[in-house]
């Protein structure tokens, strides 16, 4: 409560002086990302604030909206052999990238087979793939080894880890190398000589970019880019980003503190919206490569000493229109969500110290790696360290700011060698509602898995009895298994699953609801 009292009062009762300026001409939005930007692609990092960069500079051959159908976007249409094995993709007239040359179906193949590498659903997609034809410029040309119908809900995946289009060139760059050089064909071009990490992004319109016809709605339709410019203003200080959007200094801040919400929601000038309508989950991740978390009997402890309700509170308060508990790895309200499990997660403190106990744990060090400047969840890894001291556990908990936590997970080294144990991360409830997209629970491990790396054939069959399910009642029973054997095995915890919200002033319009923060269709008021 110390905490929430003194960021209440900050606000409240001065303007702290952030670095931003207190006017700026109305072809100028003044945003504050959800944290600082360090890696600059999208591809090579799953990190949201990489992606939410992404969706300005590049743009993608489909996109999903809330209906969850694959729409064109680069692409104009597409055309299936009566076998379902071969697929022809136009590109719509008019792609330019930002240095001028036209986007080509060359280059649309080497940046999807790059996002494939990494990608969850890229690498369902790549297996049933057998060849990759570029027959003109204009048109990509899929052989497959089985039909696959779900070709434009990979190419139009969101959130994280967007199969973004950009140059051959740059697509050449190996997935484990990040490209630097900023060069899409979204409606918004990166100022390399004003980014400056840790204060400032700066992107300007692309007067090339041709919007689709369509309204726009999330990621898909008409990308309509109404300001000249757009200025990012890093301000981890939660009171700092407070107090600029009340004095009018910035225009949009993306995830206010919840501690701030009722505050920012008295001012007449500000509004207050669900940024993504279906929410997000927070997870606590394991090194499953090094001891002690390669133990599932470890795993199996924290499991059951997991509070959602303490993380959720200490996180985000005591509003229940914020937060819910979510017993399972597949969010509250999509279609495989189940608390078959729920036992798993107790949060039976006593009952987990002598889980720990009987595993043969040997009090190795546990150490989580904790970012003190995001907000939502820098608490988690708090909330962590106090839990799995109570059951017995060795804990150095070690905070370093957001791009360096985002760094270190990368590294499968043992504790002593500059890795890791533990670190938290959430991500959207779309991500997290399909075998195909969510990453912790397809079993691939070091081969292509996500972070924490959890190993597990039975779970990698499953997901491909999802993918080759006749029908919903057959994808549904081959999930819900997935979940079962995730949630047994411990791929991840969930810590619980909340819905922010973002705010602006009311001098600006045309705020989307979506999976990211899109700067298409918000316009002066």
């Amino acid at each position: 409560m110390r905490r929430r009292e003194f960021i209440s009062s900050a606000i409240a009762t001065s303007l702290a002086a952030p670095a931003v300026a207190r006017s700026a001409p109305a072809s100028v939005l003044r945003f504050v990302p959800q944290a600082n930007l360090t890696v600059l692609d999208p591809v090579f990092t799953t990190a949201t604030v990489t992606s939410n960069h992404g969706y300005y500079v590049f743009d993608t051959l489909y996109s999903v909206g809330p209906d969850g159908v694959a729409k064109p976007q680069m692409a104009a249409g597409h055309q299936v052999s009566s076998d379902g094995l071969t697929w022809h993709i136009k590109l719509r007239d008019g792609l330019l990238f930002h240095d001028g040359s036209k986007v080509r179906a060359a280059d649309c193949i080497a940046s999807v087979r790059r996002w494939c590498v990494n990608d969850p659903f890229g690498q369902l997609l790549a297996a049933a793939v057998d060849q990759w034809n570029a027959p003109d410029d204009a048109t990509i040309e899929l052989k497959l080894k089985r039909p696959f119908p779900l070709v434009p809900d990979a190419l139009g995946k969101a959130d994280s880890s967007v199969p973004f289009i950009m140059p051959a060139r740059l697509a050449a760059t190996p997935p484990d190398k990040a490209v630097t050089e900023m060069i899409g064909s979204g409606p918004y071009k990166f100022i390399a000589k004003e980014y400056v990490s840790g204060s400032r992004v700066v992107y300007e319109k692309f007067e090339g970019y041709k919007p689709r016809a369509e309204p726009p709605v999330w990621a898909t339709g008409g990308k309509v880019a109404h300001f000249q410019r757009i200025e990012w203003h890093v301000l981890p200080d939660a009171a700092t980003a407070g107090a600029a959007l009340q004095s009018g200094e910035i225009d949009w801040w993306e995830q206010p503190l919840a501690d701030l919400l009722p505050q920012l929601a008295r001012d007449k000038n500000i509004m207050l919206q669900r940024d993504q309508p279906w929410g997000r989950m927070s997870e606590l991740i394991m090194n499953q490569v090094q001891k002690p978390f390669d133990n599932v009997k470890v795993r199996r402890a924290v499991e059951m000493a997991v509070r959602q309700q303490e993380y959720m509170r200490t996180t985000f308060g005591s509003d229940p229109s914020l937060w819910r508990v979510t017993p399972d790895v597949y969010p509250y309200g999509t279609p495989y969500y189940s608390d078959a499990d729920k036992d798993m997660m107790r949060g039976d403190f006593a009952e987990a110290a002598k889980m720990l106990k009987a595993s043969g744990y040997n009090g190795e060090k546990v150490v989580i790696i904790n970012p003190t400047d995001f907000p939502q969840i820098n608490p988690l890894g708090l909330v962590t360290a106090d839990t799995l001291k109570k059951i017995g556990m060795n804990i150095d908990l070690q905070e370093t700011d957001w791009g360096s936590v985002v760094q270190r997970r990368t590294s499968q080294a043992p504790v002593d060698k500059g890795g890791w144990s533990v670190f938290h991360t959430f991500s959207s409830a779309y991500l997290l509602s399909s075998p195909a997209t969510h990453p912790l629970i397809n079993g691939r491990g070091t081969h292509g898995g996500w972070f924490g790396w959890w190993d597990n054939a039975e779970a990698r069959k499953l997901v491909a009895q999802w993918l080759a399910a006749p029908d919903p009642a057959s994808r549904k029973k081959a999930a819900q298994a997935l979940g079962h054997v995730a949630m047994r095995d411990v791929a991840c915890v969930m810590v619980g699953q909340w819905y922010g919200k973002t705010a602006f002033r009311r001098s600006i319009t045309g705020v989307l609801q979506g999976m990211s923060p899109y700067p298409w269709n918000v316009r002066p008021a």
